[in-house]
């Protein structure tokens, strides 16, 4: 996806202010309107801003100071919190729907975290980068280092980053856990939809990020 790149949080570049990302658009087509979200790892508050414009009741905890003062600046109702310690806290199906956008490879139990999302939302929306993407295997194969993108602008010595994981990867896990695939969406280069009728193989080359809408399994 291109976007103008500014000061990234949680190691994934940012676009600038009233400029949605892609995968924020999606995302909110991915919330019912009148529901009660919260976002984890909210960054600087643009998707809740999104969110708000679709009569969505959001919420938001950030790990960085830097990020929820700029979202009490935008008047949006969000604290400081670590996604790996403090969702514990939250009771059992709080919220409609639990976001967690581009921050899973910032954490230190993914797993753990996938889990919270789904006990403390009904539902839960989970974007990542892809790092099965052909620009990251191209970079690691030829160039032999670890890779930067325009999406993650930074050095592997003062990323964010520490989980790194493939659309593959993602899709072993929600099995493995017992987590139902509602809607699943992989992003190109550009922002577009790989389309929905390649395998899994095709989105875990050619997709550079992934959005999922997941529930519990068995849930209908």
């Amino acid at each position: 996806m291109s976007v103008q790149e500014v000061l990234p949080l949680n190691g994934v570049a940012t676009a600038p202010s009233g400029d949605y990302r892609a995968d924020h658009r999606l995302v909110a087509e991915m919330v019912k309107p009148g529901s009660k979200v919260l976002d984890v790892g909210c960054g600087d508050g643009d998707l809740l801003q999104l969110l708000e414009t679709r009569g969505i009741d959001g919420r938001g905890i950030e790990l960085s100071r830097e990020g929820v003062n700029r979202c009490v600046a935008k008047g949006l109702a969000v604290v400081q919190g670590d996604a790996d310690t403090d969702l514990v806290n939250y009771p059992d199906d709080a919220f409609d729907y639990v976001i967690l956008s581009q921050t899973l490879q910032a954490t230190r139990q993914p797993k753990v975290v996938l889990e919270n999302l789904l006990r403390i939302g009904r539902r839960a929306i989970v974007s990542f980068p892809n790092f099965g993407f052909w620009k990251m295997r191209l970079q690691l194969l030829i160039g032999g280092h670890m890779p930067r993108t325009e999406n993650l602008p930074a050095t592997w010595y003062d990323t964010a980053n520490i989980h790194f994981c493939t659309i593959k990867d993602f899709v072993q896990l929600c099995d493995e856990i017992n987590v139902k695939m509602e809607r699943s969406v992989a992003l190109d280069l550009y922002g577009r939809p790989v389309p929905l009728n390649l395998p899994w193989w095709v989105w875990n080359m050619f997709g550079e990020q992934a959005v999922f809408l997941l529930s519990r399994g068995g849930r209908k």
